[in-house]
């Protein structure tokens, strides 16, 4: 399904709120629909600001139910009254949406603006359009941060996801996810799989039970977290030498609390999050979710949005755009999981393959733990 936009141009994007309103052809309100705190807050300062200042005559309404957004959608399919229009969701559930025919198909070079050179935006995001209704806005990563006092004398800080399974160079504990996603992959990766064969021989029973076993070998020295905050207090407190946990926690440990921590960003897994638009708008209200979206993805909005949060923006051109954080005032480019520094040896994800493992995987791995 594809969609004209002979709103979605620059020239439209320039022309006053009145003009765009008076010919019906969009609607004066939205309710936004994201995930609160600093995230939703850079979003706000970064592009609904900047959007409501252009169009000063639409209304933003923010609604932050994110985690609940797939259960919340189908009740109101279900309903018959679909009262977001734009929604942030993270790149499995958006998938999970489309293929229940909840989200809006999109085609990106005809819905997202194309980069400053006139790169297309399929090309622009790249690997990154990882489903058909989903629109993607930043990159975030699962890596490691680790104590920079606890690193033996003589010895080359971490920087090589197998380091986190060498007790011998690296001795002390690790804090690792309960859950099997990451994990698998890491270990499989250390024990001599090739990164693109690593989904195909999880796929398999022994595939699965090797994984197992390379965990196994460091599972004594592990600490097990649920919750993104507690791989940072472990290494703020000393109890663990290296853990993982999401990119954004280790730059506030780092950066504004001072910690004594550092980024080892070998094979981060890369997650992403975005918009999807929920089927079953009126023509008016489908108009403004476009003509929002269309402005919040481009390249420079994203690269704003950088500004108050330490996550990549999701186009390849915004990327030389990341300068300063607004308050901290230092350069975030060095601190994004994209930057290219950073990203030269990168996981993505599979959702596909999780949707379809997921509960299987888990099973075993509970099991294991439990041993």
């Amino acid at each position: 399904m594809k969609f004209t936009k002979p709103i979605l141009t620059t020239m439209a994007l320039s022309l006053s709120a009145t003009t765009s309103l008076a010919d019906g052809h969009m609607a004066s309100d939205m309710t936004l629909v994201s995930w609160g705190g600093a995230y939703q807050s850079s979003q706000i300062n970064a592009y609904a600001d900047p959007y409501v200042a252009m169009n000063p005559g639409v209304t933003i309404t923010w609604d932050e139910s994110s985690a609940e957004a797939v259960a919340k959608l189908r009740a109101m399919n279900e309903a018959g009254s679909i009262t977001w229009d734009v929604v942030d969701v993270v790149a499995a559930d958006a998938l999970r949406l489309c293929d229940e025919g909840l989200a809006m198909e999109i085609d990106a070079d005809e819905v997202l603006a194309p980069a400053p050179d006139g790169t297309s935006a399929s090309d622009d995001f790249g690997d990154l359009l990882v489903g058909d209704c989903f629109i993607p806005q930043i990159v975030y990563s699962t890596t490691f941060g680790y104590r920079t006092d606890m690193v033996p004398a003589g010895v080359e800080a971490p920087n090589d996801i197998c380091d986190v399974f060498d007790l011998e160079t690296y001795p002390g504990m690790r804090a690792l996810e309960q859950r099997p996603i990451n994990n698998v992959e890491w270990a499989l990766l250390c024990d001599g799989v090739a990164k693109e064969d690593v989904y195909d021989v999880l796929a398999t029973e022994e595939g699965q039970e090797q994984a197992l076993a390379k965990l196994d070998t460091i599972r004594d020295s592990v600490i097990w977290w649920s919750a993104g905050a507690d791989t940072p207090q472990l290494l703020a407190d000393g109890e663990v030498f290296m853990g993982s946990t999401y990119n954004g926690r280790l730059f506030a440990a780092i950066e504004e609390q001072g910690q004594p921590i550092g980024m080892m960003w070998d094979a981060q897994v890369f997650d992403l999050d975005g918009w999807i638009i929920p089927e079953g708008l009126s023509d008016e209200r489908k108009a403004r979710a476009l003509d929002f979206v269309y402005f919040a993805t481009d390249t420079q909005r994203l690269a704003d949005q950088a500004k108050y949060i330490s996550y990549g923006p999701a186009r390849l051109s915004s990327a030389p755009l990341v300068g300063q954080h607004a308050t901290l005032g230092i350069d975030m480019a060095q601190h994004m999981p994209t930057d290219p520094a950073n990203a030269a040896n990168t996981f993505l994800y599979n959702y596909e393959f999780w949707a379809d493992y997921r509960d299987d995987i888990d099973a075993k791995f509970q099991a294991w733990l439990a041993q």
